[in-house]
């Protein structure tokens, strides 16, 4: 939100410097998150002066250009060649001289150099309009007032605004704080604690009168709950013109850009007191009556922006009797707005129900200046005095006549906040005792009433507009921002208590993992829960039925729950390779959602990702490319840390892979890791392979291994022997492994693969495996027989289940 320093002003008279103000108000919680400067001419027309053209003539070395000498005052007579065709000798200019900056119409600066044209010098340049920013002409140079003296400043000729803009990050609770008055109330309560009293200043509308009443509009609220207040009246005879100067640069320093002089009074109210306005076209208004209602189910509606769309409901509108005028506290109609045209209108300003406003807003995707404060709450007993402050401003403006008396719908009052405050409780949240007496100024200066005082508190009445101070605890977060958080004392001891927590809870077990993953060079990343349906059509293992949908979506793109990690991970390693990092190691813990008939489930997911090199480049090591061997280490490392060994693995058959494998544990998956689909990675941009693997932490956890096994250093030797064997293609190593622990469970310790060959030397559909095995007895050595019966049996094993031979 901006906020002008010029317009602060107009309600709290102070000469603050912009740094100290900005620090009063980020310590209020109106965070100035930056300041800067605005110009109504860029550059502040600083070097160009006034100056006076001695003597005019043609350009020897061309027909449109002239030579001119110009007296600049102090500044000397300086020539200049000039190209406008209406420059004569004795007029009075405007002069950029050597080493002025000005700005082109992209807003681009160019600097003012001493140089010669065609084989003329040249120390300057007599300007038009458009080159200095005071207009839009380029047909020639400007002629000034003769009576003024050479070498005048033209920041004194022509009126340049000077202010300073704040940029605050407003909460989204700070309803109050969404104007130039509200902004204001807040720093008089800011600068009261330093021992500065200003009082605000609001303007006046005491010169409202009702004229005639030939322009009479009927009101019609027909939803007293969505429209709790609505105000109007009318104004005839208007003209609809480009606004003064003034408010024209008081909107344009803050980002909003000027239309006519009814529209611009709009606006300046609603960024003045915080209260939106409408006005309407008053001949375009069927039946001279306006009708606050639903809007029927399907009906059709053209916004201001042009698009046609069909009305819920749920909407309120504001009507006439044939048709819908406005989207109430949204956006207006194309039908009824201000035109050029326009001669008589009906000028509106009401409450509307924030929860209403928000949902319509949302519905729609349509995000106004208006909206963006129905949604939150205006103050309702602001309407009335909003609505006469424009009106008086739009007859200075545009003249016309008060045409009617002022409609005021507001049956039933929205009653202020009764709070009971005590004293106990204050110092016990704020860890200090504030003094009594600073305690009931700062809530005058809040315009919080103090009704009564007791020995242990004090009954408050919070007015009705500041929605977020409704109990005792948002009274005192109150009463600290404005007394200052760096006032309170920092203790000098601490007391918390000690929690005791599991060592296998989750957020333990998950902590440990992810160390494990950053000591091996994984990066954490965390992605947003919500994307777009549209990946839904990437994979057939995602379910369109089981989808969660939300009701009011931020866009399309963030419109459902998503149901699987890839997709997510997939878009942050695009992101990565377009900025030229390749080389990703990530990993992410996270939920996916799913619509399981009646019910939801949200399962917990641990996702890793290789793509690119394993290492970064260098001279002394070769480029190595990640991958699916290296992910599963990374993956059977995590399982081993965590005392899981009873898996099995199988061929995956989940779309999403090239190719993969699946582990389980009985009939429940525990992971599966393979090489992303290439179709999968051309939708997201990504040229190089990505090996991904998915981890259902929950089963993970179930299966944990609770228990420390303590076992002795064996005091007697291990012993190693190998067998070469002839297995088919399709035997993995995981089934000779499994068969070796089951066949021999005592001497047995450790089976590892040394070497794989597949080539012309073996039968078609064959592979040799060189597996290695590690024999010992904890209580003796092993003598030779028994090592060879041991290997004799193993043989035997591999023979009758996987077909094995021995290879010589």
């Amino acid at each position: 939100m901006k906020i002008s320093y010029n317009w602060i002003k107009d309600f709290l008279k102070i000469d603050l410097p912009a740094q100290e103000v900005g620090e009063i108000l980020t310590d209020l919680g109106l965070e100035v998150e930056g300041i800067y400067s605005y110009e109504s001419v860029k550059g502040g027309l600083a070097g160009v002066v006034v100056g006076e053209v001695l003597e005019c003539t043609k350009h020897p070395n061309a027909d449109k250009l002239s030579l001119t000498k110009v007296d600049l005052g102090e500044g000397g007579v300086v020539p200049i060649v000039c190209g406008a065709p209406n420059v004569a000798q004795g007029q009075k200019v405007a002069v950029a001289t050597i080493g002025t900056t000005l700005y082109d119409k992209q807003g681009e600066p160019f600097k003012i150099k001493k140089g010669k044209i065609r084989g003329e010098e040249s120390h300057g340049m007599i300007c038009a309009e458009d080159e200095l920013g005071l207009g839009e002409s380029h047909e020639g140079i400007m002629v000034l007032d003769s009576s003024l003296p050479n070498g005048k400043p033209c920041s004194e000729v022509f009126h340049i605004v000077s202010d300073t803009i704040f940029e605050i990050g407003l909460t989204p609770n700070r309803a109050d704080a969404m104007s130039h008055l509200g902004v204001a109330r807040d720093l008089r309560a800011g600068l009261l604690q330093r021992g500065t009293n200003k009082e605000i200043i609001t303007p006046s509308v005491t010169d409202f009168f009702v004229e005639n009443r030939l322009l009479k509009i009927d009101v019609l609220v027909d939803n007293k709950e969505l429209a709790p207040r609505y105000c109007g009246v009318s104004i005839s005879n208007v003209k609809v013109a480009p606004s003064p100067a003034w408010l024209q640069h008081r909107l344009r320093a803050i980002g909003i850009t000027p239309k006519n002089n009814i529209v611009d009074v709009t606006n300046y109210v609603l960024h003045d007191l915080g209260q939106p306005l409408h006005a309407f076209d008053a001949l375009r208004i069927s039946g001279k009556k306006i009708i606050v209602r639903n809007a029927s189910e399907g009906e059709k509606f053209q916004t201001l922006d042009g698009v046609d769309r069909t009305l819920s409901a749920e909407d309120l509108v504001i009507c006439d009797v044939d048709k819908p005028l406005c989207l109430a506290g949204v956006l207006g109609g194309n039908n009824s707005g201000v035109s050029q045209d326009t001669t008589h209108i009906f000028l509106e300003s009401a409450y509307f129900n924030p929860v209403a406003i928000r949902k319509t807003a949302k519905r729609y995707g349509i995000s106004t200046d208006a909206s963006f404060r129905f949604e939150r709450g205006v103050n309702a007993d602001d309407c009335k005095y909003a609505l006469l402050r424009a009106a008086i401003m739009i007859k200075k403006l545009a003249g016309g006549e008060i045409s009617s008396d002022v409609i005021d719908f507001y049956p039933r009052k929205i009653e202020d906040f009764q709070v009971f405050l005590t004293y106990e409780k204050v110092d016990a949240l704020v860890g200090q005792v504030i003094p009594r007496d600073v305690i009931k100024s700062i809530l005058h200066s809040l315009g919080i009433q103090i009704n009564s005082i007791t020995e242990i508190g004090m009954g408050l009445t919070v007015p009705s507009y500041r929605v977020d101070v409704q109990r005792d605890v948002d009274v005192i977060e109150e009463i600290l921002r404005v007394y200052g958080y760096n006032n309170v004392e920092a203790p000098s001891k601490v007391s918390a208590s000690m929690a005791h927590a599991n060592r296998y809870e989750d957020f333990n077990v998950q902590n440990i993992i992810a160390d494990q993953l950053v000591a091996q060079g994984f990066f954490e990343i965390m992605n947003n829960s919500l994307t777009t349906a549209q990946y839904e059509t990437l994979s057939e293992d995602i379910q369109p039925a089981q989808r969660v949908t939300l009701l009011n979506p931020l866009s399309q793109d963030l419109a459902v729950m998503r149901q699987s990690m890839l997709f997510s991970g997939l878009e942050t390693i695009a992101y990565n390779n377009n900025r030229k990092r390749t080389d990703l190691a990530l990993f992410e813990f996270g939920k996916t959602y799913h619509k399981v008939e009646q019910s939801y489930t949200e399962p917990k997911h641990l996702a890793l990702f290789l793509s690119g090199n394993t290492y970064p480049e260098t001279w002394n090591t070769p480029t190595e490319k990640t991958n699916f061997y290296q992910l599963k280490g990374y993956l059977l490392a995590i399982f081993s840390r965590l005392g899981i060994v009873d898996y099995q693995e199988e061929p995956t058959t989940e779309g999403i892979f090239q190719e993969g494998i699946t582990l389980k544990i009985g009939q429940q998956t525990l992971a599966s890791l393979g090489i992303v689909r290439t179709s999968i990675l051309n939708h997201f941009g990504i040229k190089q392979a990505v090996y991904y693997a998915d981890v259902r932490w929950e089963v993970a956890l179930e299966h944990l291994a609770k228990k420390v096994v303590y076992r002795e250093i064996p005091k007697y030797p291990e012993v190693r022997r190998d067998l070469a064997l002839l297995l088919d293609e399709d035997v993995s190593f995981r089934a000779i492994y499994n068969i070796a622990h089951k066949t021999e469970k005592e001497l047995l310790k450790k089976v590892f693969l040394f070497d794989v060959y597949q080539g012309d030397k073996l039968p078609k559909g064959k592979k040799s495996y060189a597996v290695g095995f590690l024999l010992q007895d904890s209580n003796k050595t092993l003598t030779d027989k028994q090592i060879d019966k041991t290997m004799e049996s193993l043989l035997a094993a591999f023979q009758q289940e996987v077909g094995a031979q021995l290879r010589s």
